[in-house]
């Protein structure tokens, strides 16, 4: 397919850990390609064949009863194969954690698991860019400007729509973003009726609290120790106390 195909996703669990008989309730995709929304979504619910704890239906509001009767992962596996592509490059927030669910869940189901040099992690980007800063997805929306009124749950297409959004301003700012208001979801199915539309936008500047750079002046002292600009300052400091 096209040479800068993305596949910008969110996984909804039973907990945290596969190894210890945590499992995949919800996968929700966008694909992009050369940065613009196409359209494609992936989106399915996934019965985890063990009971969701209540700690974490809080969280995404799926219970063990509404997931019993959606497929296992097994029967929808290859699905999700054919909608990634050979090409895909994965894009997750704290992509670890999606990737060892789905790695888990591609093992057990037979089929060959995804190497780390076709994913992107945005939780790395935006701490590199924002070192010392809140870097979750739901601040990294307030800070683009990103509606996120709808995200009252954990949802992964939801999720996976406003990753791409922020994706896009991570990249810098002025990429294509995406109206998807007309994606709905029946019975765990994904439907699009909505034309993409591209919007450019004017790059922005970011104005840094007080707050902001206090922390951000923490983060540097701890990390980078004897940077110079300190030196520079102490100069300054004592040139003017004289």
């Amino acid at each position: 397919m096209s040479s800068n195909r993305e596949i910008v996703f969110d996984t909804e669990t039973t907990g945290l850990d596969p190894l210890k008989g945590d499992r995949l309730v919800e996968i929700g995709a966008v694909e992009l390609i050369n940065h613009v929304p196409t359209g494609r979504t992936f989106h399915q619910y996934i019965n985890p064949e063990r009971d969701v704890p209540e700690e974490v239906v809080k969280v995404h509001g799926l219970t063990t009863e509404y997931l019993k009767d959606f497929p296992v992962f097994s029967e929808i596996a290859q699905q999700w194969i054919d909608f990634v592509g050979e090409d895909g490059i994965l894009v997750a927030h704290n992509a670890s954690f999606d990737i060892k669910f789905i790695n888990y869940e591609l093992s057990r189901a037979g089929h060959q698991e995804y190497q780390w040099d076709r994913v992107v992690d945005t939780l790395e980007i935006a701490r590199n860019k924002f070192p010392g800063q809140r870097n979750s997805l739901d601040a990294l929306c307030k800070r683009f400007n990103i509606d996120n009124s709808a995200r009252t749950f954990h949802g992964a297409l939801l999720d996976a729509q406003l990753l791409a959004e922020v994706y896009l301003e991570l990249l810098g700012g002025a990429e294509p973003t995406m109206d998807l208001s007309g994606t709905t979801i029946k019975n765990g199915k994904e439907s699009v009726s909505t034309d993409i539309k591209k919007v450019y936008r004017e790059p922005r500047n970011f104005e840094i609290s007080a707050e902001e750079q206090a922390a951000h002046r923490a983060f540097l002292e701890k990390n980078i120790k004897g940077a110079l600009w300190f030196s520079d300052e102490k100069e300054e400091e004592k040139t003017e106390a004289t």
